[in-house]
């Protein structure tokens, strides 16, 4: 007997009890007792009500077994899904396995193909320099020690020289070693005997030799084609004088770096303006304050060496009684004024003096002051954060 048929039962029970009991009508102990009739409803009563609940019970019956047809009916297209969805999952990731297999196939194979057509153009390249070399050996030519080739666009538009020039250290290193792996060829003398060994030694010197001597005709070609270039340029330096002076230039205007100086004065003027570039660029130099101070301390030593070169007019005697004077004093002698000019000048100076030592000694106070109110500030926020720092100490106790 399964869970659900057991659940079913027992509220099956509790329905018809909990029905009995409502539909049970209270006896009275006067009534029912020794009236046939009266048991005779209660009888009909209670069967047409265990009839009523029989059909309850069997309509309630067929609901639950229409439910639990249709949750097996669920959970049965559940694990369909759950089995289609593994299935689906693992053929993606199959298929992303070979996919990705497929592309490090292709990417390797393309590597391969590259390296092997790079092996190939370096090994079409060495063959050309050795007939080169070996044109060069079989006839010695006179005249000039160069050719001119023509220029190859290659990818992007560039030339074969500028690709060599952008490309990067791993790329020169990977030629580099394909380019070794067939000039140097493995050694194989595993087996061999003293004679063979000699022999291979042998071989291998006169390899040496001629690779030397190749290595010295190239670099007297070099020397030789460095000299036919300079020659060519001074040719052409030579061409450009005449070029220029046959346009009424300067006879240097074209064989610089850049071109010549073209003039920008206005045709009105009467006087052209020859100035080079480094003059004129003196002019947007700056240095005007340094210019504008010199000036103003020259006016300043002209000034004062004409203010030191003055005419002194003494002030004029007091003609008559002196004001102030006393009976029995002496007129006022020569120099006395000048000399009272002078304590004159002295106390005024004492006086400037005091007014600025008062003024020092009040911005000292004043700096003291802020001072001292910085540091009470300092302390107070102290002791802000300390009571801080307590209350928190005392919320988390």
């Amino acid at each position: 007997m399964s869970d659900d048929e057991e659940y079913t039962s027992s509220e099956e029970e509790e329905v018809v009890e909990e029905t009995r009991e409502e539909t049970k009508p209270p006896q009275t102990p006067a009534e029912g007792e020794g009236d046939p009739e009266f048991i005779k409803r209660q009888d009909q009563k209670r069967s047409d009500l265990d009839e009523q609940l029989k059909e309850y019970i069997s309509e309630w019956r067929k609901q639950r077994s229409k439910e639990e047809d249709e949750l097996k009916k669920l959970k049965e297209k559940q694990a369909k899904r759950k089995i289609s969805r593994a299935e689906e999952e693992q053929k993606m990731a199959q298929r992303k396995k070979e996919e990705e297999e497929r592309r490090v196939r292709e990417a390797e194979e393309k590597k391969q193909r590259e390296i092997e057509e790079k092996r190939q153009r370096l090994e079409e390249a060495e063959k050309k320099r050795q007939a080169m070399l070996q044109a060069m050996k079989d006839k010695d030519k006179k005249g000039p020690n160069f050719t001119i080739a023509k220029k190859e666009a290659g990818v992007l538009g560039l030339s074969s020289a500028a690709m060599e020039r952008n490309k990067t250290k791993e790329q020169l290193e990977e030629e580099k070693k394909i380019s070794l792996s067939f000039r140097i060829k493995p050694l194989a003398i595993e087996g061999f005997g003293e004679s063979k060994l000699r022999e291979k030694a042998q071989e291998l010197w006169e390899l040496i030799v001629k690779l030397e001597t190749e290595k010295y005709d190239l670099e007297e070609r070099q020397k030789r084609q460095d000299y036919d270039l300079k020659e060519l340029k001074e040719r052409q330096k030579q061409q450009l004088r005449h070029k220029a002076l046959k346009k009424g230039l300067d006879p240097e205007a074209l064989t610089g770096k850049y071109p010549p100086k073209i003039q920008v004065a206005s045709k009105y003027e009467r006087r052209v303006d020859t100035r080079s570039y480094d003059d004129k660029k003196k002019l947007f130099e700056g240095g005007y304050n340094t210019v504008y101070a010199e000036n103003l301390e020259k006016t300043w030593q002209e000034r004062q060496e004409r203010f030191t070169q003055r005419t002194k007019s003494k002030l004029p005697k007091w003609f008559g009684e002196r004001p102030g004077k006393k009976a029995g004093e002496p007129e006022t002698p020569e120099g006395e004024e000048d000399a009272k000019a002078d304590e004159d000048i002295v106390e005024d100076d004492e006086e400037v003096e005091e007014e600025v030592v008062e003024e020092e000694d009040e911005e000292a106070e004043e700096d003291e002051e802020e001072e001292e109110e910085e540091e009470e500030e300092e302390e107070e926020e102290e002791e802000e954060e300390e009571e801080e720092e307590e209350e928190e100490e005392e919320e988390e106790e």
